[in-house]
């Protein structure tokens, strides 16, 4: 087991490793005083998994409850954070009391935001149990649902009091799942690291899932722990982010975030000319990720313009100059729609 220190507002610990699940329940009793623990999960999720974690909460002496919402992306939204609250307030859940948050990315954003607001702030764990969320969605305290007018436009910085990676539950991931969260695995070679980049060249979807997941979450909580709140060093990270986003949104959120952001890469690398661009190109496409799309560059944008990394008449672009070489260049937004064109 790798264990990764992140020393931010809360400091806490990331545990990567296998045969974790069935510890949960002594790991979070080192927490602190808490006598009852609700599970928030879906409906894909939980039967996987719901067992051995509730079992293993109850056997360290938690009082469990547990709150399943329907699977999707479309089911992160205000309705189901209302019943999640109200779940909590019923269930009589004190600021003493945790959150675990076990699933993807849909799950940690959504129980990570009640954790944040029930009761003004109580304790979460997140639980990934998808690569997309181990690798990014569950490491550094963002939270947020979506709105009609955008993705995680409703959200706060919560950090969480423990994040627990079972890289076992990675075996149950369909192929298409995987390969999802293997866009934000790239997306941190080309931010920081030639070395993890080479060996993801290298190894494909064989890669040492131990060391991968160790190193960008290490990646990720040396950023985090230099910006928390996202407003400096931390934007590097939307690397394909924004116009991934508008890609994700235009097709009504059908294209998953791995492949959009896959899309959001592909289009900044050619549109900068990055110098590596056939090398980026060529590992989305080994990594089965799309590297295209059939929508406008006027479409795009629009879509784009809804980001919540826009400021006034601008937008933080992060653009690859070599792998292990990004920059933040702040782009107007009267010349975004030919930027994308450029990369499309």
């Amino acid at each position: 087991m790798n264990t990764v220190t992140v020393r931010a507002s809360r400091q806490y610990d990331i545990l990567i490793g296998k045969g974790l699940l069935p510890r949960l329940g002594t790991l979070a009793g080192k927490l602190g005083k808490a006598r009852k623990v609700c599970v928030v999960s879906e409906t894909t999720v939980f039967p996987l998994y719901g067992q051995v974690v509730t079992d293993s909460l109850a056997a360290a002496g938690f009082c469990v409850v547990s709150y399943v919402f329907p699977a999707g992306e479309e089911r992160k939204n205000a309705q189901t954070y209302l019943q999640l609250l109200n779940f909590l307030a019923e269930n009589r859940l004190t600021r003493s009391d945790l959150i675990v948050a076990l699933g993807g990315g849909v799950t940690g954003d959504l129980a990570g935001f009640a954790a944040a607001t029930y009761l003004r702030g109580i304790r979460f764990i997140q639980v990934p149990t998808t690569l997309l969320a181990a690798v990014d969605s569950s490491v550094g305290g963002k939270t947020a649902i979506d709105l009609p007018s955008g993705k995680n436009l409703a959200g706060a910085f919560c950090q969480p009091s423990m994040v627990l990676c079972d890289i076992d539950t990675l075996n149950t991931l369909p192929a298409e799942v995987f390969r999802d969260g293997c866009a934000e695995v790239i997306k941190y070679g080309i931010l920081y690291d030639p070395v993890l980049f080479s060996h993801l060249e290298q190894k494909g979807l064989c890669f040492d899932r131990e060391y991968v997941i160790t190193r960008c979450v290490e990646l990720k909580r040396d950023v985090v722990m230099e910006d928390e709140f996202d407003t400096g060093a931390r934007m590097k990270l939307n690397l394909g982010h924004t116009i991934g986003h508008g890609v994700e949104a235009k097709s009504n959120f059908t294209l998953s975030h791995g492949k959009s952001v896959s899309i959001g890469i592909a289009i900044v690398s050619r549109a900068c000319r990055c110098v590596d661009t056939h090398r980026i190109l060529a590992i989305l496409q080994q990594f089965g990720l799309p590297i295209s799309t059939e929508e406008s560059a006027e479409d795009i944008l629009f879509y784009a313009l809804s980001d919540k990394k826009r400021s006034a008449d601008q937008v933080s672009l992060i653009l690859p100059n070599a792998i292990g070489d990004c920059s933040i260049v702040p782009t107007p937004i009267d010349q975004l729609e030919s930027f994308i064109q450029a990369g499309l």
